[in-house]
């Protein structure tokens, strides 16, 4: 158990790492959509591949900020009995959703997405659009987000065993729930 707690504290470290990085790429978007908004409306310019690149930035936020998310229990759900359970049966909830639903879900669409990306990368797909951006390098954030996703749905899975088992007490992560 010792092995698998460690590993699911180097997932959350990685998570950790990509989350705080992709804080920046809101910062990042934000700066992008105002100068489009302003070389648009207030000169007349407009450019597919600036535009493109704003989607591509929203894309990465949300994908690559998956497993963050995750980690601080910050995706939404409906806690009408969830929020009335005990820790335990919370942590058997989490446990049972994180491996029938999360892991299979997150293994999957990393799985297709990752042969969109080489079938992108294999014809260097660019967009349709009049001076629009390569494809691929966004194919790529699919399997990527996924993949950083499913693990931090295993560091959970760990972290929650562990709990059952009285090795690990889930204060801290219970304690991090959104409202």
């Amino acid at each position: 158990m010792d092995f698998l707690l460690g590993l699911a504290r180097g997932i959350d470290r990685l998570n950790g790492g990509v989350g705080r990085a992709v804080k920046w790429l809101v910062l990042l978007a934000t700066l992008v959509s105002a100068g489009n908004a302003l070389m648009r409306y207030g000169f007349d310019l407009s450019s597919n591949a600036w535009l493109e690149l704003q989607w591509y930035l929203f894309a990465l936020i949300f994908l690559l900020g998956a497993g963050y998310t995750h980690q601080h229990n910050g995706h939404v759900r409906i806690d009408v009995l969830y929020g009335r359970f005990s820790p335990r049966t919370r942590a058997w909830v989490d446990l049972l959703g994180g491996l029938l639903f999360l892991l299979p879900m997150a293994g999957l669409v990393g799985w297709l997405g990752w042969h969109a990306f080489m079938t992108s990368w294999g014809v260097n797909e660019t967009s349709p659009d009049a001076g629009g951006l390569l494809r691929w390098p966004i194919k790529l954030a699919i399997p990527l987000g996924f993949g950083l996703l499913f693990l931090q749905g295993l560091s959970e899975i760990i972290k929650r065993a562990a709990f059952l088992t009285g090795r690990l007490e889930l204060a801290e992560e219970q304690a991090e729930e959104v409202v």
